[in-house]
């Protein structure tokens, strides 16, 4: 059971009053959920009923295990999800108690009511830095506060540098929520710093210096990052984007920012700034993989950068290229790269007189044996001892190859540092009893999955004696020849015409992110050597000069350039040479690879030795930083030794409130970081960006205009008022009573339009429907379609049957194409537009293979029509955003009756489901193979028919009668085809 500190009290004793609702901004870190876990505690009982929302699978499974420490266990906290049934549901709700639900389903449940709003003590929202005017959160406050002004709302965050949309953000949440207090308690906060300053974890220090191959690449890589920054700042002068800097560069939220700033233009920059746009992303990836991956892993992955920058999936060039691959830090990125894994020397071919070097080699060697056997026969010792000197070289190497394998200086820093907390447990072992909290377990904290995986192959293979650099030599070399087995084995494929396989990752292991690089690199490697043929090919077929040779091919665009001139070949020839070599290797050398560690499982005297549980000493507990979930990992583990192999600011915070959470126990903590790098960047400006974050927070609440909440019910009244018809006789007669609804599809609360709708004044009916997503009136049927979707719709041909649908059962059939809002209203961009609206009397010109499909959004626009020539009565509707979405609905409702809900289920649906369930099987499947015949109506042609036979007899008119015109005729002259021949 976590331990609560002074300031998790304190925080406690604030927002506790179930009669006051708030919100609070803690700094993460701190213990956020076990500040909410304390409070669902207090809030449990029967006759309450407490619903915390917007909390994932994972947290769901993390609170409900610690309410069950603390005692919560009957029934504890119960989850509500998608397989729960309304029957159930119902039922949950009347129990009382804890219950995490998702949006999505409480808003339906709310709508319908499923749930007793009334009833409900109150709601816990978590991440409510995600609400927004638009998102389901509103709603559900909404919804809320409609039918229950007394009970509590509480609101929580631990991420204030999320709260940055908009002029005023935290009064936009807090408006939302429908709040009118805030907490605030950044890590500054005097409370905070005076409980964790009580006692501080022992923090030693190690700032690594990266080897000089690393910070030349480094240092590339920043500069090709700054000219990228400064080329797509001088494309769109026009924008705002000062604070693209490379400092906000290091995070991961730097791609959605640029995308948020050139979304309204979008559809108007060209493709260069798109281009630069993913090469920033793309050197945001390389600065994170430098320091996280082995030499080899990168190595592969700037290969595939360089194949799918110069070569499209059909071989051929491709038109738009980055351009910081042409720079020469680029070169320089590539080449040291390289260096770091092997050395390529030039082979020396052999001579026509290699047999007669041979020999004298042979005579040679053979007078020095006679010289030596008469010295005394001392000639083996010091051949042994030249041999000692020299290693004999492995034969899985292919020639001319020297390796290098570049070990990551962390990685022996790391071994350093365990070996040091061996001898201080040694040390301390003595003055520790059996009743000494903590436990001798080392916890190693690494920043993803990749990272842990990769130091558990390091500290399992290393070698302790061996010198700085080469510890994990075996490693390096096992990653080297797996990787050349892969080259290898896909030339025997390409060969036998079998298409590629993924990169194994060693023995019993699954192939990750590297592996994946890897075989794309491959994959690249096949197509330059058929893109290099086929210009060959071509070259050859060219006229020959007279009297000349075959003309030779001209230099690709990537050879003529300077910085990256050699960098394709080379990739090229180098894989062309490496599978040349394998090829020739045997079976042996190349299964032995990926042979994994067999051996006999036996029940004999050393079980506990091999297979038993280890002793604390003896276990290294690696590990990727998480959320709160690493606040019960050291409560459990409790370690009195941490590494943390890369800086997070978080995790330093939970081991501050671990240590003051356990007063008796030492805590030493390494803090590793490479001097100098981005690594070292991103975690200062990550703690100078939260510290802003929270300071202006504060700033804003102070001067903060609070929003005063109207009363939904005289907005109601309002709408009453806006429903009388003033054409007859000022409108004494009719007065609609009835409030204006709009019946909606529940799969359609996925979306912010039903959302909206609500806040326009409509009351929202969520049903299940068969035809349409939204029934505006008994006549107008909406089928609700973003682009993505109408894409999708169109290939798989689910709109023809949706709009087919609608026709049959709506007189006014609407399809609603509805954007983004802050993005571009546009379907295509711009050049898009131009490129085909341009009429020419010569034919076009053949595209190049890797173009990028601008016939794609072409053909949507050609799909529209004919979609429209098919269905004459479907009109579209186009609208720029939800918001818009929503003025449109309230237009094409004024001075239109209700929808019935009870109708607009039917419509589409079987009446009777098991109607002709006694009828003849065979005879229904061969009525539904004839045309004009299809599932929606099969049962109203067996209810107008007593047979097959009979319906064959039919004439045309009778026939049509049933089925339609069309589908009449062309039914009946199917059945009757050949009559009259």
């Amino acid at each position: 059971m976590s331990v609560l500190l002074p300031f998790h009290k304190s925080v406690l004793e604030n927002i506790h009053d179930p009669a006051t609702s708030e919100l609070v901004l803690l700094a993460r870190g701190l213990g956020l959920r076990r500040i909410v876990c304390k409070l669902l505690q207090i809030y449990d009982s029967p006759n309450n009923l407490v619903l915390l929302v917007n909390a994932t699978q994972e947290e769901e499974a993390a609170i409900g295990e610690e309410l069950g420490i603390m005692g919560c266990r009957n029934p504890g906290l119960r989850i509500v999800g998608f397989e729960t049934n309304r029957k159930d549901r119902q039922d949950l709700y009347k129990k009382g108690g804890l219950v995490s639900i998702t949006s999505q389903i409480f808003t339906v449940d709310m709508l319908t009511a499923d749930i007793p709003t009334h009833l409900i003590t109150g709601i816990l929202i978590l991440h409510a830095e995600r609400v927004t005017p638009t998102s389901a959160e509103a709603f559900i406050v909404r919804l809320y506060r409609e039918k229950n002004r007394n009970g509590f709302l509480k609101a929580f965050s631990d991420q204030p540098e999320h709260i940055t949309s908009g002029l005023s953000p935290l009064r936009t949440i807090m408006k939302e929520l429908q709040l009118r207090t805030v907490h605030i308690y950044p890590r500054f906060h005097a409370e905070i710093k005076e409980s964790l300053d009580r006692k501080t974890p022992d923090i030693v220090e190690l700032h690594q210096n990266m080897t000089e191959a690393m910070s030349e690449i480094h240092h590339g890589i920043v500069q090709c990052m700054t000219t990228t920054l400064a080329e797509l700042k001088r494309a769109n002068s026009q924008l705002d984007l000062d604070d693209l800097t490379i400092d906000n560069a290091y995070f991961r939220s730097f791609d959605m920012v640029v995308r948020r700033m050139l979304d309204p233009v979008w559809h108007k920059v060209g493709p260069r700034t798109k281009q630069l746009v993913g090469d920033l992303a793309t050197l945001r990836r390389l600065l994170a993989y430098l320091l996280t991956y082995d030499a080899l892993a990168f190595h592969a992955y700037l290969e595939t950068l360089i194949a799918a920058n110069t070569t499209a999936e059909s071989g051929a060039q491709r038109q738009h290229q980055s351009p910081w691959m042409l720079t020469d830090a680029a070169h320089t990125i590539f080449t040291y790269a390289k260096r770091r894994c092997y050395v390529m020397n030039p082979v020396p071919r052999a001579a026509p007189q290699v047999v007669d070097l041979v020999e004298e080699e042979e005579n040679a060697w053979a007078a020095l044996d006679e010289m030596e056997a008469e010295a005394g026969g001392q000639a083996r010792p010091s051949n042994k001892g030249k041999e000692k000197a020299r290693p004999p070289r492995k034969k899985w190497l292919p020639e001319g190859m020297e390796l290098v394998l570049e070990e990551l200086p962390k990685w022996y820093l790391l071994a350093d540092i365990l070996h040091e907390i061996e001898e201080e447990v040694i040390r301390l072992d003595p003055l520790l009893s059996s009743h000494s909290p903590g436990s001798n377990t080392v916890l190693v904290m690494a920043s993803s999955l990749q990272t842990c995986i990769l130091i558990k192959d390091f500290l399992s293979t290393m070698k302790a004696d061996a010198p700085h650099g080469s510890q994990g030599r075996r490693m390096m070399e096992d990653k080297l020849r797996l990787y050349l087995w892969w080259k290898g084995k896909l030339s025997e494929r390409r060969a036998d015409g079998k298409g590629p396989i993924a990169l194994p990752q060693g023995k019993d292991k699954p192939a990750t992110a590297p592996g994946v690089s890897r075989q794309v690199n491959d994959d690249v490697s096949e197509a330059l050597k058929r893109k290099d043929r086929g210009r060959q090919e071509r070259a050859m077929n060219r006229r020959r000069v007279r009297g000349g040779a075959p003309a030779a091919p001209a230099p690709s665009t990537r050879e003529r350039t300077e910085s990256g001139a050699l960098v394709e070949v080379e990739i090229k020839k180098e894989a062309d040479e490496i599978a040349d070599f394998l090829s020739t290797q045997g079976v042996d050398a190349v299964t032995e690879a990926l042979a994994p560690d067999m051996r006999l499982f036996t029940m004999d005297e050393d079980f506990d030795a091999h297979y038993g549980l280890l002793a604390p000493p003896q276990t290294v507990l690696v590990r990727a930083y998480a959320d709160d979930t690493d606040d019960q990992v050291l409560q459990e583990v409790k370690p009195r030794f941490i590494v943390m192999y890369e800086p997070n600011l978080e995790f330093i915070r939970r081991i501050e409130v671990y240590r003051n959470s356990n007063p008796g126990l030492g805590v030493r903590v390494y803090f590793m970081m490479y001097r100098m790098s981005c690594e070292e960047g991103k975690y200062l400006t990550g703690l100078r960006r939260e510290k802003e974050s929270f300071e202006r927070l504060i700033k804003e609440r102070g001067s903060m205009l609070m929003p005063i909440l109207e009363d939904r019910a005289s907005a109601a009244g309002e709408a009453i008022i806006k429903t009388i018809s003033s054409r007859i006789a000022g409108g004494r007669k009719e007065v609609s009573t009835e409030p204006a609804r709009v019946i909606v599809d529940m799969r359609e609360f996925r979306s912010s339009l039903p959302s909206l709708l609500h806040a326009s004044g409509l009351l929202v009916l969520p049903v299940t429907l068969t035809v349409g997503d939204y029934i505006l009136t008994p006549d107008i049927c909406v089928e609700r379609k973003s682009i993505p979707d109408l894409i999708s719709s169109f290939s798989s041909g689910r709109l023809y049957t949706q709009c087919e649908l609608m026709s049959a059962h709506y007189k006014q059939p609407i399809l609603l194409i509805e954007f983004e809002e802050h993005k571009s209203f546009s379907l295509e961009a711009v050049a898009d537009v131009k490129s085909y609206a341009k009429s020419s009397k010569y034919p076009p010109k053949k595209k190049p293979l890797d173009a990028p499909p601008s016939s794609a959004l072409q053909s949507l626009q050609s799909k529209l029509v004919l979609l429209t020539l098919t269905f004459p009565r479907v009109r579209i509707i186009w609208a720029s955003s939800p918001y818009a979405t929503a003025e449109v609905f309230t237009d094409l409702k004024t001075h239109a009756p209700e929808p019935d809900p009870a109708r607009a289920v039917l419509v589409g649906a079987e009446e009777d489901p098991d109607a002709g369930a006694g009828v003849n099987a065979a005879a229904e499947e061969l009525l539904r193979a004839l045309p004009g015949v299809g599932a929606k109506n099969v049962k109203h042609v067996m209810g107008r028919v007593g047979s097959v036979r009979e319906l064959c007899e039919l004439g045309l008119k009778e026939v049509q009668e049933i089925l339609g015109v069309e589908p009449g005729k062309a039914c009946w002259e199917f059945i009757h085809q050949g009559e009259k021949g």
